[in-house]
């Protein structure tokens, strides 16, 4: 029995309700997809994105996004073993200066 192909379809409708999902690219936007699925995906959203790629892809992609929330930097770090300094969105976040909370 052959295992049935991933394709944007079936990660769930709320993942990419601004865009259209026909114009997706799974290989071109790696990267969009990643940071998607991490941030608001659900479970079967991240068993899809492991079937798609492995979790070394997964983790490079997410070392290119500039604004992965702290909770998804730190799973995908944990999991891919990529140290969390190497993610362009820690080094982007401890460079922007935060307002005086007074």
């Amino acid at each position: 029995m052959s295992e049935k192909k991933i394709t944007i379809h079936d990660f769930s409708e709320h993942l990419f309700w601004d865009v259209d999902k026909n114009t997706l690219d799974l290989e071109k936007q790696k990267a969009y997809i990643v940071q998607r699925v991490l941030e608001y995906g659900l479970m079967k959203d991240w068993r899809n994105l492991t079937k798609l790629f492995t979790i070394q892809d997964i983790g490079r992609a997410a070392k290119e996004v500039r604004d992965l929330d702290p909770v998804s930097m730190s799973f995908i770090s944990t999991v891919s073993k990529i140290p969390i300094e190497q993610f362009k969105c820690y080094s982007t976040k401890q460079s922007l200066p935060k307002h005086w909370n007074f």
